[in-house]
């Protein structure tokens, strides 16, 4: 399932945990996809706290508590890594990471705190909704096999890998666009773990914004900066996202193509896919700046002169996806469907 999807049903478990309607999800997914970045952000959009608790580092009595003994009877005393509406707030989202590589006896200790929200004395906030994630058998990762009735106590979805998702992430978070430009030019290098290879760096979501911050720091030293790539992603994907990097200065001047003042369009498609990018970063900056139309309108009529009409077409997708329907608005936008309208229906 999509990331986006993912982030969608997520969304609705959360809001339906006031009204006793929540069931707790279980998100499975190779290393590096992001699994734990969309739990976040779903309470970043709703403005409420995670509380992340590691299984894989827990003992059991951290999440049953420690007994003592008060009028000859036993209680025991609530841990305060649990969530509290006092402390915490009266909504947000329990997060058990690396579930499945808890060892049995922790595992096992946190059943009835995801099916029936409780555990001994101790209750979950009505508004707080229970996650999950882990990663699969085939990862070759340190997990256990997730015993039947633990995962019964879950709904159950599986993270994939999809570009659309991540460059609009990526646009969201002020991702360099020459990296997005590249990945656009090779989606295959998005993601690709092959688990019987143990590889110890490779090409994920995760590592393509760890070369994100190598770009800022080592962009000024050619050298430098391809060492670096090359620790985040695997040698393979480090020199070629370099070597496209490098070849860069041969863009055409952005500025002058969101002001109207340019439509030169480069002749290698890996430049197309760069000014692609570069550009939606020019309507975003434009968007905050206010009044964007005029800008808008520019880049509807430079996606209309791009020679492959269905990197036009990408590149106004990816516009639309980050900058919503005011991009209809724009007077150019009739133009460009009716010159794209047969490769539309064709797709």
């Amino acid at each position: 399932m999509r990331p986006a999807q993912v982030t969608q049903i997520l969304g609705r478990e959360f809001t339906s945990a006031a009204a006793g309607q929540h069931t707790p999800v279980m998100l499975w997914g190779p290393p590096g996809i992001g699994k734990s970045d969309l739990v976040r952000e779903v309470a970043e959009r709703h403005a409420v706290p995670v509380v992340d608790l590691r299984l894989s580092q827990l003992e059991p009595t951290d999440l049953r508590g420690i007994p003592f003994r008060t009028d000859g009877l036993v209680e025991w005393a609530v841990p305060a890594l649990l969530p509290d509406a006092e402390r915490h707030g009266a909504a947000g989202i329990l997060f058990l990471d690396e579930i499945n590589a808890a060892p049995p006896t922790v595992s096992a200790a946190a059943y009835q705190l995801i099916l029936d929200r409780r555990l001994g004395e101790y209750r979950v906030p009505e508004g707080w909704a229970i996650f999950a994630a882990g990663n699969r058998q085939g990862d070759r990762g340190v997990v256990y096999s997730m015993p039947s009735p633990l995962a019964n106590r879950f709904t159950h979805l599986e993270v994939e890998p999809n570009l659309d998702d991540w460059v609009d992430w990526a646009h969201g978070r002020g991702v360099d666009p020459r990296l997005i430009g590249f990945l656009r030019f090779r989606p295959d290098l998005l993601f690709d773990f092959d688990p019987a290879q143990t590889p110890t760096a490779f090409p994920s979501p995760r590592t393509w914004e760890f070369s994100d911050r190598a770009l800022a720091k080592f962009g000024d030293d050619r050298a430098l900066l391809s060492a670096a790539l090359q620790g985040c992603v695997g040698p393979a994907a480090g020199i070629e996202a370099a070597a496209y990097i490098e070849h860069l200065d041969r863009l055409p001047d952005i500025d002058a193509i969101a002001n109207g003042t340019s439509d030169e369009v480069p002749e290698g498609i890996d430049l197309q896919y760069a000014v692609a990018a570069a550009l939606v970063r020019r309507a975003l900056q434009a968007r905050e700046a206010g009044d964007p139309l005029p800008v808008y309108g520019h880049l509807l009529a430079y996606a209309g002169k791009l020679p492959q009409r269905e990197l036009g077409v990408m590149l106004v997708a990816d516009l639309y996806r980050a900058v919503g329907q005011p991009l209809c608005e724009a007077p150019q936008f009739a133009t460009w469907a009716g010159q794209v309208a047969d490769v539309m229906l064709v797709e």
